[in-house]
């Protein structure tokens, strides 16, 4: 089981990668360490200084979208932030998320607001999310297979250094 707590960090629909890290920011490096000092810096100048370890991005529809770049999904993670809760994501910064073990969680986001206290959980299949703040509870479709496999290793890395290969969960 994996469990997280932190405050929500709100942003809307369609964020997009290079959002969460602007192109002109990757013209000098791709080193997520120092790319984190400008994380979603387009949409909130103000939003990396201010991120704390164990905050949890909080989005509309469509987070992710835009190109399939994997270096939006590290400085995420680097920024201290272990998961993201949307309404809905692009499929490759889905996977992009769970093959670096970035929790994506879907569920309706419409009622959360920023700073609101959230606990995410991942217990075996099943994904929720708790609202302390609103007093509610979400379920996210489940992440099954060698998806969950991965996310409980850390990320794909992880999980091939100790497997070798993709290997099916058994049932």
């Amino acid at each position: 089981m994996i469990r997280l707590d932190g405050r929500a960090r709100r942003f809307g629909d369609n964020v997009n990668t290079d959002y969460i890290i602007t192109s002109a920011r990757k013209r000098d490096t791709i080193d997520e360490h120092v790319l984190k000092q400008w994380l979603l810096e387009t949409l909130d100048p103000a939003f990396a200084a201010s991120v704390r370890e164990g905050d949890m991005i909080v989005a509309g529809e469509n987070f992710g979208c835009g190109s399939a770049m994997e270096v939006a999904v590290t400085v995420i993670l680097v920024a201290g932030i272990r998961a993201v809760i949307a309404q809905s994501y692009s499929r490759t910064f889905y996977r992009n998320a769970i093959n670096n073990g970035l929790i994506p969680v879907q569920c309706d986001t419409s009622r959360f607001e920023e700073g609101d206290r959230l606990s995410v959980q991942l217990d075996g299949a099943e994904l929720s999310v708790a609202n302390y703040t609103k007093e509610l509870t979400l379920s996210g479709p489940p992440i099954s297979g060698v998806m969950l496999d991965i996310l409980e290793h850390g990320g794909l890395v992880p999980y091939i250094r100790e497997h070798r290969r993709l290997m099916p969960r058994e049932q």
